[in-house]
């Protein structure tokens, strides 16, 4: 089969878009240019440090102009059209492009090279520097990564790994972390198929917790718990390169880990055979999740990945799978212990929730 392609382009106001072919396209691989006008894309945010955690929140107010649930013949990631102007100017497989109102970025280095993001002060600011990125799945309207084909997941799969590896060498980005988020419940403002990779200017306050449980644990920390849980009754998917389960202390009512069977940092570091695998596990993996109830589940895809440039022999590529969903009709909201302290209450029991997952991915 022919290799998946990358054709790279430049949007109207200068943002980077790129096209991923998947391996069986029958796509031309020249593409239309944007002709839109488009305004100057807005200056970077500024973030600022709580200094009770010493965690960093970027004050983004751009985002306050982002699509909210448009129409599907006003959808901004459509392939252009004569009647909507959207953000891919003409048809694709997978499209990769800048986000027109990001969270980090546009610019990108450190702006002072001896600033500290670890240390805690009052009133501590800094440019919001890195790069947000959006991954269009499909050129359909309405879907998520688990209705696309596996020759498109591969596709995606692919993007993520070439974006990981490029952003991973932009000047200042410390750590980079693609994801999806699926449904209304979750947030979604649009219904087309899509995620984002966020490039961060420092390592992430869920990455810190992760490394000192490594300086407590040891190196060996991720081989330890996929020694465990592939022995025990919480796997529910398993192939030559990855196995899934609900972890051990899962905090929400559907919550599945996915882990490669050897040490990978990231996406780039994997191999095509554990690519090609994954394709296939996890759309098998996400049509289980949605097999559970009549309608599609609401759910954050995290794929965590070790910083750019510390811990990559200790921290492993994983995907941490989330939903809020606990019956047909009702969901967990984070209410006083969760938000407030951090002191998680689980609503069912980890093995219980596996059984339940196995069952929805056997009726496949």
């Amino acid at each position: 089969m022919a290799p998946i392609k990358k054709h790279e382009y430049l949007l109207a106001d200068g943002r980077q878009l790129i096209y991923f072919d998947d391996a069986d396209t029958l796509l031309s691989p020249t593409r239309l240019p944007d002709t839109r006008v488009l305004d100057a894309r807005p200056a970077t945010a500024t973030m600022r440090q709580d200094p009770l955690t010493a965690e960093w929140i970027s004050i983004a107010a751009a985002r306050q102009n982002r699509v909210f649930l448009p129409p599907a013949h006003l959808d901004p990631l459509a392939p252009a059209s004569a009647t909507n102007p959207s953000e891919v100017p003409d048809n694709y497989d997978v499209a990769v492009f800048e986000n027109r109102s990001p969270s980090f970025g546009p610019a990108l280095g450190k702006a002072d090279s001896s600033f500290d993001f670890a240390a805690v002060g009052v009133e501590r600011s800094h440019p919001s520097i890195g790069r947000c990125e959006v991954v269009c799945f499909s050129p359909e309207h309405e879907g998520s990564f688990g209705s696309l084909t596996q020759s498109r997941a591969r596709t995606v799969i692919e993007a993520w790994a070439d974006r990981t590896a490029v952003l991973s060498a932009l000047p200042g980005v410390q750590q980079v972390f693609p994801f999806e988020n699926r449904g209304e419940a979750i947030g979604v403002t649009l219904h087309h198929p899509h995620g984002q990779i966020y490039s961060y200017p420092y390592v992430t306050p869920r990455t810190q917790r992760l490394i000192s449980s490594i300086d407590n644990f040891g190196a060996g920390l991720f081989e330890s718990i996929l020694e465990s849980e592939r022995s025990s009754e919480r796997v529910v998917l398993s192939g030559a390169h990855w196995s899934a389960f609900v972890p051990f202390a899962a905090r929400w009512p559907l919550e599945v880990h996915l882990l490669p069977h050897r040490q990978i940092p990231d996406f780039a570091a994997t191999s095509d055979q554990e690519r090609d695998e994954l394709a296939g596990l996890y759309l098998t993996l996400l049509r289980g999740i949605d097999a559970l109830y009549d309608t599609p589940t609401p759910y954050i895809a995290a794929w965590h990945q070790a910083p750019v440039t510390s811990h990559r022999e200790e921290i492993r590529l994983m995907l941490q799978l989330t939903s809020p969903r606990r019956s047909s009709d009702k969901f967990k909201f984070l209410a006083g212990s969760e938000a407030a302290m951090g002191a998680w209450i689980g609503d069912v029991a980890p093995e219980q929730s596996a059984e339940f997952i196995r069952k929805g991915i056997a009726t496949l």
